[in-house]
């Protein structure tokens, strides 16, 4: 700090200040008033008068007269250092939120949320534990012990939020760790340009998109791993629900069992098995005859021209659907993809939460919020293009075989619950979906629509509870009594 001059009651100083993550800048000339101090004397004036308890923002640097009795002058400087600021500039608003496009998402996190490195993405989670999910756990709860603990798994546009109201209560169901985390593009967790943070999962793989289905999977299995467990029960809902099934054909030997709720998973058409009958031959000479040979010989040349052409016509279509596929790719990616991304969240968003409950007014603010909430992090909508450009082009699912004839194969104890006014995915899907895999449980909840563990908690929980027991043999334990 240098003095240029003094004059009565004021002091010309040259200020240096130096901002967090930028070069030093000098903001001349700052007029400070001294009330009863006619000249410079700079005993009165100790350097740490001047000294910052908090870092000052860049932009920000706005010093003002001490006093009103300030020459006009002192308006003019302050006028000065405000630099760029804009006056009565308007904050952008999304489904009515506004966009603060905060850079860091651990600024929104709430006082238990949790936040682990994978592959360069920020994974925003939480964790409920038996033990701790209430001061006053009984022996009778505690008892009530499955040994495996859960990873819930959210679904499209929704959170770690979403799984609130039944962290705790799963806990103390189970008796073990309950965990949900943030998929990429979704709630908390960090926003990644796709393009340039194409990481490896280890040196002999290949780069995986951090918002593509097999990164979801990798994560879920990076959470077992967490969690130091060598089985976990997976709970996924809507979208989350195919994670979860991709999760255990990745890995079966690590899920003890399934818990798909109002799944977003076309369930399989039931076709009829095609019987064919054997003929009998009318007689040796017919085998013999010759015009026979010769419609054998022709039915198998028309049969290979028939092949030929199939081939041919795939090849094309796949072609095609590749270029197709790049191009909305890059449609997406333009500035009208993300226009149109914006205006159908700012449009739809709030609907689709109203809508996905069976009574639309028992959606409150609080809720509204935490689904909006994720809005204000810098680069949601780009991520929510990545994600959908994701699904477009996941060749890894299009190398294996169709879900439809993978469902048989599941051995693990499967629970299928929805609702009965499930709008988004019609309860007869999920019925029909239980159906195909064989020996699992199927249950409905009435007057209820596509959120049960949200709307309907308790009897979400109740489902849940008695599923594990049915599974697991966990026994009830005796009440105990109260000894005066």
């Amino acid at each position: 700090m240098s003095i240029y001059g003094v004059e009565s009651n004021h002091v010309f100083l040259s200020v240096r200040l130096t901002p967090p993550k930028s070069e030093h800048r000098s903001l001349e000339i700052v007029r400070l008033h001294f009330n009863g101090v006619s000249k410079w004397d700079p005993p009165h004036f100790s350097s740490s008068s001047f000294s910052f308890q908090k870092p000052i923002p860049e932009h920000k640097f706005i010093v003002r007269a001490a006093s009103a009795s300030s020459s006009p002058m002192g308006s003019d400087y302050s006028e000065q250092l405000q630099g760029a600021k804009k006056p009565n500039r308007k904050s952008k608003r999304i489904a009515d939120m506004d966009q603060d496009e905060i850079e860091d998402p651990s600024l929104l996190a709430d006082s238990d949320s949790c936040f682990c490195e994978f592959n360069g993405v920020q994974l925003h989670h939480k964790i409920s534990d038996a033990d701790s999910s209430s001061p006053d756990t009984s022996m009778q709860e505690s008892a009530k012990r499955v040994d495996f603990p859960m990873i819930l798994l959210h679904g499209f546009g929704a959170s770690v939020f979403s799984w609130n109201r039944v962290m705790k209560p799963l806990a103390k169901v189970t008796g073990s760790k309950i965990l949900a985390f943030d998929r990429p593009a979704f709630g908390l967790t960090s926003r990644v340009n796709a393009i340039k943070h194409k990481t490896p999962v280890n040196q002999n793989s290949k780069h995986v998109n951090p918002y593509s289905m097999m990164f979801s999977v990798l994560a879920t299995l990076h959470f077992i791993d967490f969690l130091a467990a060598q089985k976990v029960i997976l709970v996924g809902h809507s979208a989350g629900a195919l994670v979860a099934l991709d999760a255990y054909f990745d890995a079966p030997e690590r899920v003890a069992a399934l818990i798909l709720v109002a799944p977003a998973i076309l369930a399989p058409f039931a076709m009829q098995s095609v019987v064919k009958e054997n003929q009998e031959s009318s007689g040796s000479n017919t085998s013999k005859n010759l015009f026979s040979r010769l419609a054998s010989i022709l039915a198998k040349f028309t049969k290979n021209i028939v092949q030929a052409i199939v081939y041919t016509m795939k090849g094309m279509s796949d072609m095609i659907s590749s270029l197709y596929k790049k191009a909305l790719s890059s449609i997406l990616r333009s500035s009208l993809g993300l226009t149109v991304i914006r205006m159908i969240i700012d449009k739809f968003g709030t609907r689709a939460v109203r809508s996905a409950w069976y009574d639309s007014n028992q959606v409150s603010d609080h809720v509204l919020q935490g689904y909006t909430k994720p809005l204000k992090v810098k680069g949601w909508d780009k991520a929510l293009v990545e994600y959908t450009v994701a699904l477009l082009t996941d060749s890894a699912s299009e190398s294996k075989p169709p879900l439809a004839k993978r469902l048989g194969q599941i051995s693990c104890p499967v629970l299928i619950v929805t609702g009965d006014t499930d709008r988004l995915v019609p309860s007869w899907n999920a019925e029909k979906l239980s159906r195909a895999i064989s020996g699992s449980c199927f249950e409905i909840i009435k007057k209820c629509g596509h959120l049960p563990q949200e709307e309907k908690p308790e009897e979400f929980v109740g489902i849940v509870d008695k599923f594990l027991r049915q599974v697991f043999g966990v026994a009830q334990a005796p009440r105990l009594q109260v000894v005066s």
